[in-house]
C-alpha cells in the first residue's frame, strides 16, 4: 500500500461507515413506520427538525392531509409525541445522507486540487458521486410512492433504493481495496467464477429482502423449515395473484417463499466456494475472506430463520439487516481478493 494513499484510504472506509450508518437508521425507520412522516424534501430548510413546539405543530397539520394519517394513524389516538419520534427517524436519515455527501465531496475536492488521485481513483470517484446522487433520489422517489393514495410505499420503491444502498457500499470498499491491495497476482477463475454466482445471488437475496419488508411479508407463514400447514411451498403463492411471475414479485406469501428458497442458494454457493478453495494455494487475506464469508453465511441464514418464526420483532429486524451488511461486506472483500 502506497503511503500517498492513506488518507485516500481512511476516507473511502469512513464513507462506507457512514453508508452503514445510513442502511441501520434505514432499517429503524422502515421498522417504526417512520418513513412517511416526512412528507417534503428540502436541501436546505430539513436539515434540522423543527425548533418550535408552533412549528412542530404546522409540520403535524401538513402530515394529516396525507394518506398515512388519513388511513391509519387517525384510528390510533395518534399524538403530536407519537409523531415527533416518526419524525426523528426519518429526519435522521436523511441527516446522514447529508453528512455522507459532505464528507464525500469536500474531500475529494481536497484531494483532487492536491493531486492525490490517480486518474483510475478519479473516474471511480466520479461514479461514486453519481451513485450518491441517484441513490438520493430514489430515496425520494420510494417516498413519493407512499404519499399519493396507498399509505405504503412501493415494495419495488423500496427494494431499488435498499438495494442500491448496498451497491454503493460495496463499490466505495472495492475502491478502497484497490488502493489497500494495489499489487497483481495471478487469479485462479474458477474461484472467482463461483464467488462471482455467489454475489449475483446475495445482491437477488437483497432484492427480495426488500419485497419482503416493503410488504410486510415476513408476518405470515411463521414457521420452518416448511411454510404454513406443513406445506413446502403454501397454497396461497399460487391464490394471491394473477399469475406465477405476479405472485413471486407481488404477492406476500410468493415472495416469502423465494426469499426463504435463495436463501438455500446463498449458502450452497459459498459452502462449494470453501470446499472448492481447499484444493488451491491461497494466500491469507483469500483464505480469511472465504473463512468468514462462510462464517457470517450461517450467521445470516440462523438470524433469518428467527426473525421469521418470532414475527419480525424490531431488534431481530434490524439485526437480520445489518448481518447482510456484514455478509456483503466479506462476499465483496473475498470477490476482490480473488479477482485482483
Amino acid at each position: 500500500m502506497k503511503k500517498e494513499n492513506n488518507y485516500v484510504i481512511i476516507w473511502l472506509l469512513s464513507g462506507c461507515l457512514l453508508l452503514f450508518m445510513m442502511v441501520v437508521v434505514g432499517g429503524i425507520t422502515r421498522l417504526t413506520n417512520s418513513g412517511l412522516s416526512m412528507t417534503d424534501w428540502h436541501l436546505v430548510t430539513d436539515t434540522f427538525p423543527p425548533l418550535t413546539e408552533r412549528k412542530w405543530t404546522q409540520v403535524f397539520e401538513e402530515y394529516k392531509k396525507f394518506p398515512e394519517y388519513q388511513k391509519i394513524n387517525i384510528h390510533n389516538d395518534f399524538t403530536l409525541s407519537d409523531y415527533k419520534f416518526i419524525y426523528f427517524w426519518e429526519w435522521f436519515h436523511r441527516f446522514i445522507g447529508r453528512i455522507i455527501g459532505l464528507a464525500f465531496i469536500v474531500p475529494f475536492v481536497y484531494f483532487l486540487l492536491r493531486k492525490r488521485l490517480s486518474d483510475a481513483t478519479i473516474k471511480k470517484c466520479v461514479i461514486l458521486l453519481f451513485m450518491g446522487a441517484f441513490q438520493g433520489f430514489l430515496g425520494w422517489f420510494m417516498v413519493k410512492s407512499g404519499l399519493v393514495n396507498d399509505p405504503d410505499v412501493s415494495h419495488f420503491r423500496l427494494a431499488l433504493h435498499l438495494t442500491f444502498a448496498f451497491i454503493t457500499f460495496a463499490y466505495t470498499l472495492w475502491v478502497a481495496l484497490d488502493l489497500i491491495y494495489p499489487e497483481k497476482k495471478e487469479i485462479e477463475k474458477s474461484l472467482r467464477t463461483i464467488a462471482r454466482v455467489a454475489l449475483t445471488l446475495l445482491l437477488l437475496q437483497i432484492i427480495y429482502g426488500g419485497f419482503v419488508a416493503g410488504l410486510n411479508a415476513g408476518l405470515i407463514h411463521n414457521h420452518w423449515p416448511l411454510m404454513s400447514d406443513g406445506q413446502f411451498i403454501h397454497d396461497s403463492v399460487f391464490l394471491e395473484q394473477k399469475n406465477l411471475f405476479l405472485s413471486f414479485t407481488e404477492g406476500k406469501s410468493g415472495v416469502q417463499f423465494v426469499h426463504r428458497t435463495l436463501a438455500y442458494f446463498v449458502v450452497g454457493m459459498i459452502v462449494i466456494l470453501y470446499f472448492k478453495s481447499i484444493s488451491f494455494t491461497l494466500d491469507k487475506s483469500q483464505t480469511n475472506g472465504i473463512k468468514t464469508l462462510l462464517f457470517l453465511v450461517f450467521v445470516q441464514f440462523g438470524l433469518g430463520v428467527f426473525t421469521l418464526l418470532y414475527g419480525v420483532p424490531l431488534w431481530l429486524g434490524l439485526t437480520h439487516q445489518v448481518s447482510a451488511f456484514f455478509l456483503l461486506t466479506a462476499m465483496t472483500y473475498t470477490l476482490h481478493r480473488l479477482t485482483k
